[in-house]
């Protein structure tokens, strides 16, 4: 039987139990760079290990890849990774969630100097982000990142140490209303790197015009693999409840707003999700079924986010 683009896509989203085995062996990794990595040892349950996502990625033939915590720094994660496994870019951050501190700009400060300087990100909060606390309707703290308007008063020294260090500024799970806002004031400020954490997710889905926007004032939006699946399988109970992003609406925003604004990545690492590496193949995948041509697949796989990263794209 002929697998076609619509059969393929079928099979990859009907279950989680067959993922492995619908996803193209054919279709290349090399050069590419996943920005979004969850893996062990974390507070939740996670399929694979940090440097086996590591070694998985290099053995694809990928570039790079972000190794992301959302309640500890991955700085020194991803300078041990590079020490252990080599031959890849791996590169980390922090989560302003309240673990850290929430908006706390010495966790920031400190994750720029960790040795190896692989720190190259600061999230805004995420899972205790006031939009997510809210939207996922729980009655326990959160942390603000706009009052009245305007940003809370201690990013200014977030923004400040994000522009001084040459870090990307991500919005995390700040609603789109409040990311245009984080953004204008990061620019702003100075900082240079701006990335749209999840653009497509249920708690974060910006619209086209918002996007257009955000565009405008120089952000790269990111979608993740997982908002096309759903979080049935996600270890955290109030991401179990999202649902699927049908992967015509990305490839609308690639269409409307320019492939050079976007980049895809996994956004895996949970139990009983594909690994890295295979959600990737079957994001691809599922593009070209969309009509996303090679030159776009390209600019977001591979040349969007390693400019991003300040890697030679």
């Amino acid at each position: 039987m002929r697998i076609t683009p619509l059969l393929r896509w079928f099979l990859l989203a009907a279950t989680p139990a067959i993922f492995a085995a619908t996803a193209d062996p054919t279709e290349s990794l090399a050069g590419v760079i996943d920005f979004h990595c969850h893996s062990s040892p974390d507070t939740v349950s996670r399929s694979i290990n940090s440097f086996e996502v590591v070694r998985q990625a290099r053995a694809a033939g990928m570039r790079g890849l972000v190794l992301k915590n959302h309640f500890v720094s991955t700085a020194a994660l991803a300078q041990l990774a590079m020490q252990e496994v080599g031959g890849i870019e791996v590169f980390g951050g922090i989560v302003l969630n309240r673990s850290a501190g929430g908006i706390n700009a010495e966790a920031v400060r400190r994750m720029t100097q960790v040795e190896g300087h692989r720190g190259k990100i600061v999230w805004l909060p995420t899972f205790d982000a006031e939009n997510q606390v809210r939207f996922s309707h729980e009655d326990r703290p959160f942390v603000a990142v706009v009052k009245d308007g305007k940003p809370v008063p201690a990013l200014a020294e977030i923004f400040q140490l994000a522009a001084d260090n040459d870090v990307i500024f991500a919005t995390g799970h700040s609603s789109p209303a409040e990311s245009l806002i984080v953004l204008a004031a990061a620019k702003q400020a100075g900082v240079k790197r701006l990335l749209v954490t999840h653009v497509l997710s249920d708690s974060t889905h910006a619209t086209i015009e918002q996007m257009k926007r955000m565009a405008e004032l120089g952000a790269v939006m990111e979608f993740t693999w997982l908002a096309h699946i759903g979080g049935v399988a996600g270890p955290i109970p109030t991401a179990r409840a999202s649902k699927a992003v049908p992967v015509s609406e990305a490839a609308r925003a690639i269409h409307e707003v320019g492939a050079e604004h976007f980049l895809i990545s996994s956004d895996l690492g949970q139990a009983n999700n594909p690994v890295h590496t295979v959600g990737l193949r079957m994001f691809i995948t599922a593009l070209r079924a969309e009509g996303i041509t090679d030159r776009e697949l390209e600019l977001v796989t591979r040349q969007n986010p390693a400019r991003l990263l300040g890697l030679d794209p």
